[in-house]
């Protein structure tokens, strides 16, 4: 079977609250960020959350997940490589998965020990979120995960950012980068978070070597991943990249850098919520029109109007009607 979409991330399961941002001080979590925690870690800032009765939504998440549960809605062919421990949250996120069209391996038979990944999720009055991550078994995802022939038989091959946290993870996405050396497949990377950028760019590199084809990123990411101070000297910086780069800017919408040229689309007109989830939106988005053979501009257009949908909606997904709602975007653009 041909693939238009397959993706490399961690299967997390998504628990998201609404919060305020003394909450975040009381527990020690920088707004607006990303923390790996232990679940031993995780477990009073839980305790804190259920004993003030905070309201909360839950789903089988992680950031590659939720650009191919869009793709996969809109009627993209998508696989993932993901790890879920045989456990209660393992089977609900492969169930989810199934539901939403999206194929997979399955259960681990490695690492029985650990349990499914966990994302506490806290989103502010001003619709930021702050992550704590507990990538449990999904640390593991190894070469021993990979259906090579999947892959290859992928137009676009996706690359979730956090990849280069876990060595074993790392090593997973090189393995695929190395199979993939020859072969016709598009290689796209999602930058995730600027201070992952900045702890690990020896790693981002080294991807980037291999000769990607697109790169998704908020400003502050494309800032971190060009190493320099603002975004207009980023801007040119992927100006004289071979990829094709798309970075989202929230209110002023997006840009796309391919060919040494910049074209900018500008944002929906809402209010903002929850942006949990608009970057993997976009991503997602905007891959599924390029497959389609979209102009460049029309996918920003239409990967714009899909992100805004996430941000006006509290959780990083929209209901089968939402997406399809979208999609009647594209098609009646």
């Amino acid at each position: 079977m041909k693939y238009d979409i397959s993706a490399l991330g961690n299967a997390l399961v998504d628990t998201q609250y609404m919060v305020s941002h003394e909450f975040l001080s009381s527990v020690g979590l920088e707004a607006d960020s990303m923390t790996l925690s232990s679940a031993e870690e995780q477990a009073p800032i839980i305790n804190k959350l259920i004993e003030m009765g905070a309201e909360s939504i839950s789903d089988c998440g992680g950031s590659a997940t939720n650009s191919l549960v869009a793709a996969a809605n809109y009627g993209s062919h998508c696989h993932h490589v993901c790890r879920v421990s045989d456990d209660e949250d393992g089977r609900n996120y492969l169930d989810s998965l199934r539901s939403a069209g999206v194929k997979h391996i399955g259960v681990s038979s490695e690492n029985v020990e650990e349990p499914t990944g966990k994302c506490l999720i806290l989103v502010t009055p001003d619709a930021k979120r702050t992550m704590s991550s507990m990538l449990g078994v999904s640390a593991y995802l190894g070469k021993s995960d990979i259906d090579f022939d999947v892959v290859e038989n992928s137009k676009i091959f996706y690359i979730e950012g956090y990849m280069v946290t876990s060595d074993d993870n790392f090593n997973a996405v090189i393995s695929v980068l190395e199979h993939l050396k020859g072969k016709n497949v598009k290689k796209a990377l999602s930058l995730s978070d600027s201070g992952i950028v900045h702890g690990f760019k020896e790693k981002f590199d080294l991807i980037e070597s291999y000769g990607i084809d697109m790169i998704f990123c908020n400003d502050d990411e494309a800032i971190a991943f060009s190493g320099k101070d603002t975004l207009e000297d980023a801007v040119s910086f992927y100006k004289n990249k071979s990829y094709m780069t798309a970075i989202t800017k929230g209110a002023d919408g997006s840009a796309v850098i391919s060919d040494g040229n910049e074209q900018l689309a500008p944002a929906e007109k809402i209010t903002p919520i929850d942006t949990n989830g608009a970057g993997d939106m976009f991503a997602g988005s905007f891959m599924h029109a390029y497959l389609q053979g979209n102009s460049i501009e029309r996918c920003s257009e239409f990967a714009n109007y899909a992100s805004s949908k996430v941000v006006e909606t509290f959780g990083p997904r929209l209901s089968t009607d939402g997406y399809a709602e979208v999609l009647n975007k594209l098609k009646n653009s």
